[in-house]
């Protein structure tokens, strides 16, 4: 049965945001090429005054195909076509002109979208423009926003878009194999039970020299049994510490008094705001940024502004992140940024090792060289699905001062365990200076995240416990060498002797 797929909307929609602006003709034909059909679907979408789902009935191209995909064919294509753009997506674009994070998105649209006679451009101009133009004509979809832009035929090749989703696999089959060729860590069945809440949660605010914004943490607190070491907890990208909060819960259950910064240029609230067009997308500043916001906390924690009185040992801190908070805990344990692979590989749309996180990654190079910000009290760290291939010299993992583990889901999709796990550490020398991998069978780029009150702990707690307590020298029941932190639901596979 033929069969397309609903993220076709999302390509087909950002046709535009590889070209510039503006000739004075409109597009007039879609073309949907299938190669592995021998064949095209053509919509012609010139007349002003036919509405988005007659387009799609009257194409020529369509009677054979729907009969030949048992009628599902034209309800699917007006599912995509139709799809209603969302009012925000126009202040978004106003906003974000000329923004790196922006331009590589776009850069990742054209290598998938023709659009003839018009000239290639990144600006998103021309996007925005035809969006407005869409809205004030009643058409606020997809083939209405595609009708307004310039030029004479916008075509989506499917065959590129399948060769994307194969490079994606391909770059998953590594790490899934060889999580399915080790055996998983052993369970603590006392680590599986339900937290029994012993501990305080509170929400602190304190100045920051290096943003005009106050800094928010999440802090929890240990009533009883505490062990005087700090945990800091760094989110990724357009989340927020409460995503969080069920990896904190499992630490300071064990004693750990736990800081989870939100850093506010690249946070929940910081896309809302984008989306609404009141702010543009996260700079390359931010790289720089983010580190600093842990380095502030631990600095007015040292000076007595923050948990004053207690007794806090600030000298050999944990940094856990998860996806660019693990990029974060990296910088902070002293990885070294470099443009050298960003200038060579973020133009190639077709090399073997690119995938979503390229996009960000790519965004940061002109913040580079301002990026190796590392901070001595850092002791351990793990980082959960970083992205990391592009951004820092390989040799540098042999010099960190921290020892690191690094957990990877076999099914992430956003930064795949091939490219952005299994090879950095194989080739860097990380598993000679003592750093770990650790993948999570089946598990995607959001699935090992935990929130509060969870039902059970996260499945990813026992092994931040276990790796914490023997990195910082914590007397405890489970240690990462002494095994017990494995998941009764996700297998969790220790492959750095198979690398």
């Amino acid at each position: 049965m033929l069969r397309f797929s609903p993220r076709l909307a999302v390509l087909v929609s950002s046709v535009a945001l590889s070209f510039s602006a503006a000739p004075a003709s409109s597009v007039e034909r879609l073309v949907l090429r299938m190669p592995f059909l021998e064949t095209s679907i053509t919509i012609n979408i010139d007349d002003d005054a036919q509405a988005a789902g007659q387009m799609i009935r009257s194409s020529p191209d369509l009677a054979d195909l729907q009969s030949a995909s048992g009628g599902q064919l034209l309800a699917l294509l007006e599912k995509v076509f139709l799809a209603p753009l969302p009012i925000e997506t126009k202040a978004f674009l106003e906003g974000s002109t000329g923004q790196p994070l922006l331009e590589q998105a776009l850069l990742a649209a054209a290598s998938l979208v023709e659009l003839e006679g018009v000239e290639l451009d990144s600006s998103g101009r021309m996007l925005t423009d035809a969006l407005i133009r869409a809205d004030r004509n009643g058409q606020a979809n997809v083939l209405g926003f595609l009708r307004e832009m310039p030029g004479e035929q916008a075509t989506v090749d499917l065959s590129r878009v399948f060769s994307v989703m194969n490079r994606l696999i391909a770059n998953q089959i590594e790490g899934i194999a060889l999580a399915k060729s080790t055996q998983a860590a052993s369970v603590t069945p006392a680590l599986q039970a339900p937290l029994q809440p012993s501990w305080t949660r509170s929400e602190l605010r304190i100045d920051v020299d290096h943003r005009s914004a106050q800094l928010r943490l999440l802090v929890l607190q240990p009533k009883a049994a505490r062990n005087g070491r700090l945990a800091v907890i760094s989110h990724g990208l357009w989340d927020d510490p409460e995503s969080f909060e069920g990896w904190g819960e499992v630490l300071v259950s064990a004693g750990y008094t736990v800081f989870m910064p939100d850093h506010p240029g690249s946070d929940f609230n910081q896309q809302q705001s984008m989306l609404a067009g009141d702010q543009p997308p996260p700079g390359p500043e931010e790289l720089r940024l983010r580190p600093l916001d842990v380095t502030a906390l631990l600095d007015a924690i040292d000076q007595g502004r923050l948990l004053a009185g207690q007794p806090l040992n600030t000298e050999s801190v944990a940094v856990i992140g998860h996806s660019w908070g693990g990029t974060t805990s990296l910088q902070l344990a002293g990885a070294v940024p470099t443009d050298q692979k960003l200038r060579a590989r973020c133009a190639d749309q077709n090399h073997s090792e690119r995938n979503i996180s390229w996009v960000l990654q790519c965004s940061w190079l002109s913040g580079i060289h301002q990026a190796g910000l590392s901070d001595s009290r850092v002791g351990a760290v793990v980082a959960v699905s970083p992205p990391v291939r592009l951004l820092f010299d390989p040799v540098s993992s042999r010099s960190l001062q921290a020892k690191v583990l690094l957990v990877s889901g076999t099914r992430d999709w956003v930064v795949p365990s091939g490219p952005e796990a299994v090879v950095p550490m194989r080739s860097s020398g990380a598993l000679q200076a003592g750093h770990r991998l650790v993948l999570a069978e089946g598990a995607d780029h959001f699935s090992l995240r935990s929130f509060r009150n969870e039902a059970r702990p996260a499945a990813v707690g026992p092994l931040l416990l276990a790796w914490l307590n023997e990195q910082l020298d914590i007397p405890g029941a489970v240690t990462f060498t002494g095994g017990g932190w494995g998941d009764e639901t996700v297998r969790l596979v220790d492959v750095s002797n198979k690398l």
